[in-house]
């Protein structure tokens, strides 16, 4: 049995951390292949340092460097510390070279802030030996994660990963070695590093088991599993033992952070299971999501919110029959890469919800368009999406009148609607002023008192 582990920035941000992570690992049967974040922190201080002026480069470098170190201090010396810092030396010089490199290149953001995995990655890999394991770190270059895709937003190529990771990384497992891999980024033909959206670790895991036919994905973050509704908002929000894939991609995309939203597609492709679980408490079972269809009596699953959202409306006359204009509209925005959470149409209207932050520069674009073919642009500020979630929502009856009355009954209007899109959820906006009254509502009437 191959499983691939993955675990998030808190699960490695500190000795102890480390070690219970070593152990998660050493307790895990059959052959295993682990996929890191960078430690807690580390990613966010690497993006400041690209997004401002570079006036102290040895001080940045010796900020990071003593990060890791004093962390290998508190795990390992002796001749372990000795072969620990050979490896983390080179691997320091090789963060030098790219933190000194043309700022002006495309790919230079993406080389600086992918550097956290590769020492986190170092960090683990010694915990392990430590402990009487064999086990290596690699880099994706070495691993053979092939990234496509513009820098900051790229995608793995999964074709040629598997064939690149079948002759890399598979022989390791045949020597009895746990492979300790760097999440977050993929290279592209010419070997430089794309990287796949923050937290896209969790999507560098999937990739990885879809590339060597994994039995299970495990994701080991901070929290038990997916949940009803965000702890946050509903106290009493219960863990979902169990969930389908189209369920849990719905969840992460519109709002659940319990993982990366390009998660779910990688395995969901060749039927792998995946694993939510704590690695705080790993006695907890997590959530199980597979290919299978769990019959259940719950109209919903969970509610989720995307909040901090604003609707652009474009009026331009029958736009409904002119899908060129449209497609013109959707390439202006999809060339500054941002993201449409959801699209409405009508005769002379056609809707986008996006995030607030995105709302300048998605205008700037729109006002670029020529020929005088938009009439009026409007924009409705600070919204959220609700995300309902169940199974088969689209065949039970009623089900949008129910949870419009629960809707009305938390005292929101409903600015826009998506539905039929998937048979998973039905999505919808609300003023942001009303979010946390809808999922209440919802919750309480749907899923709370299910127990």
């Amino acid at each position: 049995m191959i499983t691939v582990m993955k675990f998030g920035g808190t699960s490695v941000g500190s000795a102890e951390a480390l070690k219970r992570v070593a152990n998660i690992v050493a307790n895990t049967e059959g052959d295993r292949v682990v996929v890191v974040s960078a430690m807690s922190g580390i990613t966010n201080f690497l993006v400041s340092v690209v997004e401002n002026p570079l006036t102290d480069p040895d001080g940045v470098i010796q900020q990071f460097s003593d990060k890791h170190l004093l962390t290998a201090s508190q795990l390992f010396g002796g001749e372990t510390m000795d072969e620990f810092r050979a490896e983390f030396d080179a691997r320091l010089e090789a963060f030098r070279k790219a933190l000194l490199a043309d700022r002006e290149d495309p790919y230079y953001k993406d080389a600086v802030v992918s550097q956290g995995e590769r020492f986190s990655s170092l960090l683990l890999a010694f915990v392990l030996r430590d402990q009487g394991l064999k086990s290596v770190a690699i880099t994706s270059e070495d691993a053979g994660i092939i990234a496509v895709g513009r820098p900051g937003n790229g995608s793995a190529d999964l074709l040629n990963t598997a064939t690149g990771m079948t002759m890399k990384v598979r022989p390791l497992l045949s020597m009895g070695v746990i492979p300790i891999i760097t999440g977050f980024y993929g290279t592209g033909s010419d070997k430089k590093p794309i990287t796949f959206g923050r937290g896209g670790s969790d999507y560098s895991a999937a990739v990885v088991a879809n590339a060597i036919d994994a039995d299970m994905l495990e994701i080991w973050t901070d929290v038990d599993g997916f949940m009803s509704a965000d702890p946050r908002i509903i106290p009493d929000a219960k863990k979902i033992p169990e969930m389908n894939f189209g369920e849990a991609a719905e969840l992460a995309y519109f709002g659940a952070k319990v993982l990366h939203p390009r998660t779910i597609e990688p395995v969901r492709l060749k039927h792998i299971p995946l694993k939510v679980k704590n690695s705080f408490r790993p006695e907890e079972p997590g959530t199980l999501i597979h290919h299978l269809r769990k019959s259940t009596s719950e109209m919903l699953r969970s509610v989720a919110a995307k909040t901090d959202l604003s609707i652009i409306t474009i009026s331009s006359a029958e736009i409904a029959y002119r899908p060129a204009m449209v497609a013109r509209i959707i390439d202006k925005i999809a060339d500054i890469n941002v993201i449409i959470y959801s699209i409405s149409t009508s005769l002379s209207t056609v809707a986008f919800l996006v995030h607030n932050n995105d709302v300048k520069q998605t205008l700037r674009q729109l006002n670029g368009l020529s020929g005088g073919d938009i009439e009026r642009i409007d924009v409705k500020n600070d919204v959220a999406l609700i995300c309902a979630v169940g199974d088969n929502l689209l065949d039970k009856c009623g089900v949008s009148g129910d949870i419009f009355g629960a809707v009305k009954e938390a005292n929101a209007n409903v600015e826009m609607i998506s539905e039929g899109a998937s048979d998973v959820s039905l999505n919808f906006v609300v003023p942001m002023s009303r979010v946390i009254d809808v999922v209440k509502a919802l919750h309480d009437r749907f899923i709370g008192g299910q127990r």
